[in-house]
């Protein structure tokens, strides 16, 4: 069987079944384009380009830092309407739309050799698309301008800002044509595309991010009802090559080194261990760490099981499957960032060798002594490559977003408790019912049950971009996006028996670490400055306001 995507790069037809080709193709734009079916396909192909999908930066969240420079401007409270990432979203966004509407305004040239319901289906691939389009707007810079018919530039230059509560209507309309008018699955001859359950994912959480809690619920219940997807058996897996085909994922982005679709060497090497020949720059906070609950449920700082000199011992086995377990092999070498341990044992040379993954050995090894495992794999070092499939939407959320709408509508009957325990037994590879063999939710209480639900999606999706808007809707980015990032001490000053943590962190309510006890036995490896003032919305860029003066923009940029 074909690699299965609901969101597929290619410049084949809608049923071929010859290799794809992943490279997207360029855009007509004259107007004797969309005279026949094979054109419409061609223009619904381009929307599937690598620049119109993507979910935030985990740099820009708690969970991960980069040592090369830091953090970036969201963290750094520096953001201006200069910078790069809200001049890319929205340029990338409105680039979409335009070409939307085009098709839409176009599409019935075709009517005279092309079907109606192959018309309707392409019309319901790009609406969506559209709407997603939207929906990454709104969420980051609130009122945007609202275009859905082609324009000419005269008039383009003089549009105003539309009320962003307008526009998710809209997108909801615009995702309704999509459901209705889209296959649930597809044949395993066909190329996979957009689906029903797209259409679904991509309301449920425009609607749990806006707060529109009735609407998320029902289309979450609406895709689960789909029988279409199912939660991956094995949750490492799933991040791996043998995942990409699995029946979880709802939206994905192929990637392929054979065609030029892939991270090379300088993506790579800021991953993997630096004894494994990589920098070890982009790392996982301590702060993600402690928020893996232990085997009995509770966080580590009401469990019994946690001790923080052996702190992987009894976690959530997410953790081990997320993050580098110290002591253990990984890429080839015995991964241990202990200031003792000067050499450590490979398999591949079955010698002791140098460890250049402890800061007495080498001063940028990994500052907060973490590693990154979910998505990795032996091939990223030998390859220098990394071309794993980018999961933009899957199941295990459709089933979170369903639990967090229902409690915040103070629904909280058993079909919360399942939809959270279906995540929670896939991550110790148990069935739901066996309720003995992981820390099943049994509570009804909705304050307890929020909690719940919030730190399952930052352990579950941690690594694929989701924390930032959660931090954002959650309004909080104010707290979590103003501590420092802890690193471990210099191997000089380390206390030996506190090794690897001083003690066990405090967490508050909402999860948030608090390191300040800590202060004589941890390194503050930098400071992060999130301005509530402003960032909570992105600036427009400057750039769209010079070129058109009615465009405002965001308070206080």
């Amino acid at each position: 069987m074909k690699k299965i995507f609901s969101c597929l790069l290619t410049a084949v037809t809608l049923t071929a079944c010859s290799k794809l080709d992943l490279n997207p193709l360029a855009q007509a734009s004259t107007q004797t384009y969309y005279d026949n079916q094979t054109e419409l396909e061609l223009a619904v192909n381009d929307l599937y380009r690598l620049d119109f999908w993507g979910n935030d930066d985990e740099n820009s969240s708690d969970n991960l830092w980069y040592r090369t420079t830091g953090g970036n401007s969201v963290t750094f409270g520096t953001m201006t309407s200069d910078d790069a990432a809200p001049l890319l979203l929205w340029t990338n966004a409105y680039k979409a739309i335009a070409r939307v509407n085009a098709f839409i305004a176009n599409k019935d040239k075709a009517a005279g050799n092309t079907a109606a319901a192959v018309i309707t289906k392409l019309e319901a691939e790009a609406r969506l698309i559209r709407a997603y389009e939207y929906s990454r707007l709104i969420t980051h810079f609130g009122d945007v301008p609202f275009l859905i018919a082609p324009m000419p530039l005269a008039e383009a230059t003089g549009i105003e800002r539309t009320d962003q509560k307008k526009i998710l209507d809209f997108i909801f309309s615009e995702l309704d044509f999509a459901a209705a008018n889209l296959p649930a699955s597809y044949s395993t001859a066909e190329v996979r595309r957009l689906t029903k359950g797209a259409a679904l994912a991509v309301k449920a959480r425009i609607a749990l991010y806006t707060g529109q809690w009735s609407v998320a619920k029902d289309a979450a219940a609406q895709l689960m009802q789909l029988n279409v997807y199912k939660l991956h058996p094995d949750y490492a897996q799933l991040f791996q090559k043998a995942g990409e085909t699995s029946p979880e994922i709802i939206i994905s982005i192929p990637r392929d080194q054979a065609q030029q679709v892939f991270n090379g060497s300088g993506y790579v090497l800021d991953y993997i261990s630096r004894n494994a020949g990589g920098f070890g720059a982009y790392v996982p906070t301590r702060e993600v760490f402690d928020a893996y609950e232990c085997k009995d449920g509770l966080p580590i700082d009401e469990s019994p099981l946690y001790n923080p000199l052996d702190p992987f011992k009894n976690r959530d086995p997410r953790l081990t499957a997320t993050l580098v377990e110290f002591n253990t092999q990984w890429l080839g070498y015995s991964y241990q960032p202990h200031p003792d341990t000067l050499t450590v044992f490979s398999s591949k040379t079955n010698l002791r060798v140098s460890n250049r993954d402890t800061r007495a050995v080498a001063n940028f090894a990994s500052p907060t002594g973490f590693l990154w495992k979910k998505g990795l794999d032996q091939s990223w070092a030998d390859r220098q490559a990394e071309d794993n499939d980018a999961i933009l939407y899957r199941y295990a959320e459709i089933l979170l977003i369903y639990a967090e709408a229902k409690i915040q509508l103070g629904e909280t009957d058993a079909s919360v408790q399942d939809a959270i325990n279906q995540v929670r037994a896939r991550a110790y590879g148990v069935a739901v019912t066996q309720t003995t063999a992981y820390p099943a939710v049994t509570t009804t209480d909705a304050a307890q049950l929020r909690k719940i639900v919030r730190r399952e999606r930052r352990v579950e999706f941690v690594r694929e971009g989701l924390r930032y808007m959660d931090l954002i809707r959650w309004k909080l980015a104010e707290k979590a996006l103003t501590r420092p990032v802890i690193g471990l001490p210099d191997p000089a000053k380390q206390n030996r028996a506190k090794w690897p943590f001083p003690g066990v962190t405090p967490l508050d309510d909402d999860g948030i670490a608090d390191y300040t006890a800590f202060a004589n036995d941890t390194k503050i490896v930098a400071q992060r400055a999130f301005d509530k003032n402003k960032q909570y919305l992105w600036p427009i860029p400057s750039i769209e306001i010079r070129v058109n003066p009615k465009l405002t923009q965001n308070p206080n940029y």
